[in-house]
């Protein structure tokens, strides 16, 4: 408590020797031996007051005096207020000073927002589903453990859309990542890689539930957010399931997945990024710009190219890739592991010119391409639905696949339109 009144103290006013211990003196009510001294010692370490760090001040304000002996310290008759400000602001985000100001920009009072930002992680154990910030659902999978989703509620996803557009943003990722990025998308990703001898494909297991909480304040302080507003941003964008839901999901059936399931469940009782929140995806490329950066340096020694789309990792380049194919799984994974992921061995593949190189469905071989066989089963679902009505299909829908098959092979796209307009909707179911 000594540490903390003396940090809010140092805090609120000229930032000097005199002017440190007289208000340290004001703390007490008298002055201690040592607070000149430990004056001196705070001045030496920041040049500049920290008013975006007050209890990093306080822990170094703690640790100096433990160095110094200092057992017992006087009783705090005075706490001071202080300013908190932003700190170094590399990019342009929407500057928040105060858990006021966030609250503000929030549009609701400070009660409200702590109530939304949950960092005592109380969703983990409200029985109720009206007390709790999300909805939850999975989908099980033949290859990998169940997907939890978990769907943010209305009022809080309306928060976390203003953060990611006046904050996240504005933050750039690393020059690999392909994903969530305006200008780059899947295509951008595989083309890449197009034309490549050997391309090698890694997934990383259970991507948003890896990031965990302390990931997503870094990345909000290295915006240059004060501690306080940093810490209720974290709690605004993570999640712990409660333990009723997680019981829910199905095990799955392969035997060789319960220890992936079991990893997941001791991730999603941890403060993690939610799938399903608006923030999830921005947040999880951002903290992972470690990692695209290690791996694009281990893909340049290797005279290889190295891109990311969301947890779908790639590296492309000549033979000689093949012979060291052992070796670069082996450093890939080393990285990996480092940054706080894990390889799925299962969904990892490395794939030659001789056979179909395909990257998150996009055939590269040549250059960018619709798979035969997903082009091919789309043409009979577009054929079927002319000559025999369209049941059920929504026109929005299939018209996104038609486009996407149109970015990546514009003939084909428009033989799938020429039939598309064939349909008669008034049919539809």
């Amino acid at each position: 408590m000594h540490a903390t009144a003396l940090a809010r103290a140092f805090l609120a006013g000229d930032w000097n020797a005199d002017a440190l211990a007289t208000r340290g003196q004001e703390v007490f009510g008298r002055r201690p031996r040592w607070l000149g001294r430990l004056a001196r010692d705070v001045l030496e370490l920041y040049h500049r007051p920290p008013l975006d760090r007050p209890r990093e001040l306080a822990e170094v304000i703690d640790v100096l005096l433990r160095r110094r002996n200092v057992r017992a310290t006087p009783a705090v008759t005075r706490w001071f207020s202080f300013e908190p400000q932003m700190g170094r602001m590399r990019w342009p985000v929407r500057p928040l000073r105060t858990l006021a100001e966030l609250a503000d920009f929030a549009g609701v009072d400070v009660g409200r927002l702590e109530w939304l930002a949950d960092t005592r992680s109380w969703e983990r154990s409200a029985p109720q589903e009206q007390l709790r910030h999300y909805r939850y659902g999975w989908h099980t999978r033949e290859q990998s453990p169940a997907r939890v989703i978990e769907r943010p509620k209305s009022e809080l996803k309306r928060v976390q859309r203003l953060v990611l557009h006046e904050i996240l943003d504005a933050i750039p990722a690393h020059d690999a990542a392909h994903g969530f990025r305006r200008g780059r998308s899947v295509v951008t990703h595989a083309a890449a890689h197009s034309g490549r001898h050997v391309v090698l494909r890694f997934d990383l297991e259970q991507f948003f539930a890896s990031v965990f909480g302390g990931r997503v304040y870094a990345t909000f302080r290295g915006a240059g957010y004060p501690e306080a507003v940093a810490h209720a941003l974290t709690g605004l964008c993570v999640n712990v399931v409660p333990r009723a839901e997680w019981n829910a999901v199905p095990k799955p059936r392969d035997s060789r997945l319960l220890a992936a399931h079991a990893r997941l469940g001791l991730r999603l009782a941890t403060p993690h990024l939610p799938q399903g929140a608006p923030t999830s995806p921005a947040l999880a490329s951002l903290t992972a710009f470690g990692l695209d950066r290690r791996l694009a340096a281990l893909a340049a020694s290797y005279d290889a190219t190295y891109t990311r789309y969301a947890d779908d990792l790639a590296i492309s380049g000549g033979r000689g890739l093949i012979r060291a194919a052992p070796a670069l799984r082996r450093l890939v994974d080393e990285i990996v592991r480092g940054e706080g992921f894990r390889v799925n061995d299962r969904k990892s593949q490395l794939m030659t010119r001789a056979g179909r190189q395909e990257l998150c469905g996009v055939v590269v071989n040549a250059r960018p391409n619709i798979a035969r066989r997903d082009y091919e089963r789309l043409k009979a679902t577009v054929h079927n639905a002319a000559v025999r009505g369209p049941g059920d299909l929504e026109p929005d829908v299939l018209l996104g696949r038609i486009a996407w098959v149109a970015s990546l092979n514009p003939r084909r796209g428009a033989r799938l339109r020429d039939a598309f307009a064939a349909i008669d909707w008034s049919a539809a179911a």
